[in-house]
């Protein structure tokens, strides 16, 4: 019964109805309470985003995964505190961090934002080296500013640790079906498949459970034993391939530790009735454990729910929903001897399920579909240790036998089920470490702000990785940060043709067409991705720039608030309410809403310039300079907010300071008609004034139509007392059509032409 209902529970999860799985594991832990399915019983609600419900089940649990599942919740509903002391107890110091790199990756989001800088980089550190295929924690390293060459941490040592982990698996496998050949796992009861009809025997799939202090029972036909001895504490998932000719003497998918051949006879005693050898030639394929099209990102935002343990299964032909797993009296030689005869040799890539935002196959397999992986929304609900130690020990190969097994000619492991050459485990980990390598140099470069190096970067990806939603977001991003709005509008165009599906970097999509003044097609993208997905901070983040490029500010701040509530870790949402408040003068929500940015992410360099455009406007000038250094020391290729530093500093009255930054901030942009506007008004308040008129007349060049280029002019010109030609450019100013503002201070210029410099400054 207990088997069953497993399985039942697991079968709904992966068809994702929440619902039942939820009722299906409260049966279960009623009949069978145990901490295990109380794990179980907490993934299904984590699977429903009943992050609660999860919390109160495994409240005061002591098994690590307990403890991980348990600080996941905390970490959903934001108890961080509690989230940090189930990872690491205060009276274990010295306690391993549960579920390795997974966990460390979520203590490291823990002390994020919970600004302990340094300890959440240790932790981001640490699971890349556990898991170099863990892409969620170089984000988060780039994004500290952290990240060291991705030709670093996805080098020789990235590549031999994939290596090593899978040698492990495959090896493990060929060693125990070697050690349990002739074992008997069910030893307390007689079963033969006489005894149950055929309809319960589809049902009946081996399952693994574990009990809260890591005793493994093997449940076989739906009967639960204790394994004999000399199989140890092993766990053991009955999963073979659904290979139509897989055979016993097939090792089945490892697990995260060791894992049982599915070959071993399963009644104590004889069957040779033709039900149970049917059962063992022809339905020895099983189920498998998530359809193509079912594996999905866990999204990077943020709920780093992991994987425990995965499962491969390779696919070669139509798909049952239930397979029978009992294969009765085979044994190894025969399995060999019937796999020659059949002249079968099952030859393929590894598939492999990591743990992390990011789900990845290190290949396909030739002729066949890809392996697929459980996923099962981030969550596994069995539980292991997290320690190798054992499959390590049972291998029985070190690590300077491991690499020359690897590299012997015609070595094979056994590994999801088939045989592959251990040479593809080579190719297979320096293929995606190429590629990992390439993706996180460009993306170490965009968080750098090196956007220009980044783009070039991008380019040498292959070109169906190119003209992916995300990477074309970041091309979209980097021509954001280097100012060439069209170029930015392209590639998001791009993105939208390429994933209309996925809102990824939408946020600054809307932004671009806002800078763009593109009203029709922000509308049109606003309502897009609400009715992709209404519960998405971007939607409502493009909802309120459509709103805010109409001027309707206050609309526009209540669609950005909802995007904050949706969630309060999206950064970019609090710089846009900041922006808001701005625009409706209330400086101190806008500093509050800028603070609340910064607390999330100390190098967002929009809220620190957005501080200083308030404390610029409020003449707080020293405020000002400093948090506008700080942008800029953050994005030091940005123009704009060199310009805006340089002018701050000539309010200080630190003109040749101001002078310096200004020569900068033309060089790192010279299309910026702002920088050279402000360094002829510095000239000019130096009364350097042949400097300043001849920056204005080469500023002229690029920018024709500015009027207030032509008023600078006139000023110069009547500090020079050169009254005709002061004249002639304020009347051109005016005719350029400039604002209300300017307008009302060129005629009050005109009006005083005649004024002498000394009475105008005392006016």
């Amino acid at each position: 019964m207990e088997a069953i209902l497993r399985d039942s529970v697991h079968h709904s999860l992966r068809d994702f109805l929440h619902r039942n799985a939820i009722f299906l594991c409260e049966r279960l832990c009623a009949e069978f309470p145990s901490e295990t399915n109380l794990q179980l019983l907490a993934g299904c609600y984590l699977h429903s985003n009943q992050a609660y419900a999860a919390y109160h089940i495994l409240k005061g649990t002591q098994v690590a995964q307990s403890r991980y599942l348990f600080a996941m919740s905390c970490y959903q509903m934001n108890l961080l505190n509690e989230a940090e002391a189930a990872l690491c107890p205060p009276n274990e110091p010295s306690a391993e961090v549960p579920n390795g790199a997974a966990g460390h990756y979520l203590l490291g989001l823990i002390y994020r934002y919970t600004d302990r800088r340094k300890s959440a980089i240790h932790h981001f550190k640490q699971a890349l080296t556990i898991d170099p295929s863990m892409w969620a924690a170089y984000e988060e390293l780039c994004v500290l500013g952290s990240a060291e060459e991705a030709a670093v941490v996805f080098g020789e040592a990235a590549a031999l640790s994939i290596q090593k982990q899978y040698l492990h698996h495959g090896l493990a496998s060929q060693s125990l079906f070697t050690v349990n050949d002739d074992c008997n796992l069910v030893s307390g009861r007689n079963f033969s498949f006489e005894d149950v009809s055929p309809r319960q025997l589809k049902l009946m799939q081996g399952s693994n459970t574990r009990d809260s202090s890591g005793n493994s029972h093997v449940i076989l036909g739906g009967v639960s034993g204790q394994p004999t001895n000399g199989s140890s504490n092993i766990s053991f998932y009955n999963t073979p391939s659904p290979m139509p000719m897989q055979l016993s003497g097939i090792a089945p998918p490892p697990v995260c530790r060791n894992a049982l051949p599915n070959g071993l006879n399963l009644s104590s005693g004889t069957d040779s009735s033709p039900r149970s050898t049917m059962s063992s030639t022809v339905q020895a394929g099983r189920r498998k454990f998530v359809d193509e099209g079912k594996l999905r990102k866990v999204a990077n935002n943020e709920s780093a729910i992991r994987l425990i343990s995965s499962r491969l299964s390779f696919d070669s032909g139509n798909r049952r929903s239930n397979r029978l797993a009992a294969e009765a009296g085979a044994n190894t030689n025969a399995s060999a001897s019937m796999a020659a005869g059949n002249g079968t040799t099952n030859t393929s890539k590894i598939g492999s399920s990591k743990l992390g935002s990011v789900a990845r196959s290190l290949a396909s397999r030739k002729g066949q579909p890809w392996a697929n992986e459980n996923l099962d929304e981030g969550i596994r609900n069995e539980t292991f240790d997290d320690s190798r130690s054992n499959t390590a020990a049972i291998s029985g190969f070190t690590p300077t036998s491991d690499t020359r097994y690897l590299e012997q000619d015609g070595a094979t492991l056994s590994i999801g089920g088939g045989i592959m050459h251990a040479s593809k485990v080579i190719s297979g980990a320096s293929e995606i470490l190429s590629l990992l390598r390439t993706l996180g140099e460009g993306y170490r470069l965009s968080c750098m702000y090196r956007c220009q190096d980044a783009l070039d970067v991008y380019l040498k990806l292959p070109y169906k990785h190119y003209n992916t939603g995300w990477v074309l977001c970041q091309v979209g991003k980097a021509y954001f940060e280097l100012l060439d709005y069209f170029e930015a509008d392209r590639a998001f165009s791009l993105a939208r043709q390429a994933s209309p599906y996925s809102l990824e970097g939408m946020d600054v999509y809307s932004t671009v067409l806002y800078l763009l003044n593109e009203d029709m097609k922000l509308s049109y993208l606003a309502q897009e991705l609400i009715s992709t997905d209404r519960l998405a901070p971007q939607s409502w983040c493009a909802m309120g720039n459509c709103y805010s490029l109409q001027k309707d500010h206050e609309t526009a701040l209540k669609n950005f608030q909802r995007a904050v509530q949706l969630n309060s870790k999206f950064t970019y949402a609090h710089t846009l309410c900041g922006h808001e408040y701005v625009a409706l003068d209330d400086f101190e929500n806008g500093i509050k809403s800028y603070q609340s940015a910064l607390r999330l992410d100390a190098r967002h360099y929009n809220s620190w310039f957005g501080l200083g455009m308030i404390y610029f406007r409020q003449e707080k000038f020293e405020f000002a300079e400093h948090h506008f250094r700080m942008a800029n020391q953050i994005n030091p290729c940005s123009s704009v907010i060199a310009s805006n530093l340089g002018t701050a500093l000539h309010a200080l009255q630190r003109s040749d300071e101001a002078l310096a930054i200004m020569e900068k901030a033309i060089r790192a942009d010279e299309k910026n008609p702002v920088p050279m506007y402000q360094k002829a008004n510095i000239l000019m308040s130096l009364e350097k004034f042949d400097e300043a008129l001849a920056v204005l007349e080469q500023l002229n060049e690029y920018s024709p139509r500015e009027s207030s280029v032509h008023a600078l002019m006139g000023r110069i010109y009547k500090r020079r007392n050169m009254h005709d030609k002061a004249m002639l450019h304020f009347g051109i100013a005016l005719d350029l059509k400039p604002s209300t503002t300017d307008v009302t201070a060129i005629k009050a210029a005109i009006e005083r032409l005649l004024v002498p410099d000394e009475i105008e400054d005392n006016l």
